[in-house]
């Protein structure tokens, strides 16, 4: 087997990618976009332990399986926070989503004074 081919391919879809992570305005097709390059990455990973010989066998696939693991991880707590974001705006659009709390405590409304203090 060539290593250039799975190389080239490799980077297509990192490619991709990250031209989906640049480009996309919906969370859901951003988190896709993210396991895009996460596959390419298991792809250079694989190809270099089969194409080098490692002083480590298999180090590239165990590599790639800890990616696949971080991936799984990621996909859970990615999509937990893009329901709780369509739960409280009704949409998964990126563009949004408030970067930046505001500085008005609690909506806008003045905190509540202490009954304590409130007697004095």
């Amino acid at each position: 087997m060539r290593p250039v081919i799975p190389y080239v391919t490799a980077a297509l879809l990192f490619g991709l990618g990250v031209y989906g992570v640049l480009r996309r305005r919906n969370a859901v097709l951003v988190l896709m976009s993210v396991e895009l390059m996460l596959n390419a990455v298991n792809l250079i990973l694989v190809t270099a332990d089969t194409t080098a010989r490692a002083v480590l066998p298999h180090s590239g696939q165990v590599f790639a399986l800890f990616v696949i693991v971080l991936a799984a991880a990621e996909i859970g707590v990615g999509l937990a926070i893009v329901l709780q974001l369509y739960r409280l705006r009704a949409t998964v659009a990126v563009d949004d989503v408030p970067l930046t709390e505001s500085p008005d405590p609690v909506g806008g409304r003045e905190p509540a004074v202490l009954d304590s203090e409130a007697g004095r």
